[in-house]
């Protein structure tokens, strides 16, 4: 009993310090991918350090979920295939420890590990996406107003048609400008002025972006024709109460949320799919970190020891890619209604649980 309380303390504060690295890898890895969007915004629209900094921080909480599984497979692969290859792991069979004993360290880690995940994914990553899809709402609007074009209907310029004869973008000054306002769709109007000038919020870019125009007329035409001549007219671009209250995608909804839509008979069947999906993958992405736990063991003690130390990572890599695969293909079916979103969503760790239990047992012979 000694022997195995102290072999599990060891292989678990191994294990520890191998899984921050994964997180922290797999972070970087995911941000790669966010270097050219975030560079746009950065040199293109002016963003500040800081609304980067916050992109940066929403989209590593929304990802957490997904990311603590594969930080754990990481580390379980990594501290097992250097314990096999060290030939450790014969010397704690050889010693009388049996494989339940040596998998326990990665089964605690899993557990804590999921609950963690189990949080953030109920709670905690829902907000970080919500917050960045408002953010980049925000910022996504604001590119709206550096793409006009001179003597261009612009269509897509905040809900309305824009037309200018002069354009500076650095200084976002129009020229001559004509807009056709249908927001408001049983009372569209048509404002033709001199001169407009576009004011960002320089601390929160297309937060409470106006567009000043100088010198025209408001045409509205309902049951009669009205004109109204102005000298200063300030046109809100973006409205922020409108903005706040957007619909949440499914991903920005927390498990209560989603429970409640899928309860609710006046959804479609798609929408409903839809809920489903979202509502088991929340539960089926916590959990897969146990099944990760006992996979990176499995593996893990199988590594030859004349295998480089590399090899533990092209395993990880290699059971992250095939997984994810198969994930993404069934939760496509589950989407179209081609399978049960339950089960589209939860063969994937059925499956690779099953390979684990082959694994382990075939180890403890």
């Amino acid at each position: 009993m000694i022997r195995g309380k102290k072999a599990i303390q060891y292989i678990f504060f191994e294990t520890l310090p191998s899984f921050i690295l994964g997180l922290i890898v797999f972070i970087l890895i995911i941000l790669m991918f966010q270097v050219l969007r975030l560079t746009e915004f950065a040199l293109v629209h002016g963003v500040d350090l800081q609304t980067i900094a916050q992109i940066i921080g929403f989209i590593c909480i929304s990802l957490l979920p997904v990311l603590f599984p594969m930080s754990l497979l990481f580390a379980v692969i990594l501290t097992y295939s250097r314990l096999s290859q060290d030939s450790e792991i014969v010397a704690l069979k050889a010693s009388g420890l049996s494989m339940s004993t040596l998998a326990a360290p990665a089964v605690i880690l899993s557990l804590i590990v999921a609950l963690i995940s189990a949080q953030t994914s109920f709670q905690i990553a829902p907000w970080g996406n919500r917050q960045f899809e408002l953010l980049y709402t925000r910022l996504g609007n604001s590119k709206a107003a550096a793409t006009i074009k001179s003597g261009t209907f612009s269509e897509g310029f905040f809900d309305m048609v824009v037309y200018a004869n002069e354009v500076d973008s650095d200084k976002g000054i129009l020229k001559d400008v004509f807009i056709y306002n249908e927001r408001d769709t049983e009372n569209p109007l048509t404002i033709i002025a001199k001169e407009g000038l576009v004011i960002p919020d320089a601390k929160n870019p297309g937060h409470s972006t106006l567009l000043r125009l100088m010198n025209g007329d408001i045409h509205r035409k309902a049951k009669t024709h009205t004109k109204i001549r102005f000298e200063t007219y300030d046109l809100q671009l973006i409205d922020p109460i409108k903005l706040e209250v957007k619909e949440k995608s499914p991903q920005s909804m927390t498990l209560q949320d989603l429970r409640a839509l899928i309860m609710d008979t006046k959804i479609s069947e798609i929408d409903r799919r839809t809920y489903e999906t979202e509502f088991h993958k929340r539960w089926a992405i916590s959990s897969l970190c146990f099944v990760f736990a006992l996979m990176g063991v499995a593996l893990g003690i199988q590594t030859n020891r004349r295998q480089q130390k590399a090899g533990g990572i092209i395993l990880c890599l290699g059971v992250i890619i095939v997984y994810w695969i198969m994930y993404i293909v069934l939760e496509g079916m589950a989407r179209n209604g081609q399978m049960a979103p339950a089960l589209a969503i939860w063969t994937p760790n059925a499956i690779f649980g099953a390979v684990c239990a082959y694994l382990l047992k075939k180890n403890s012979k």
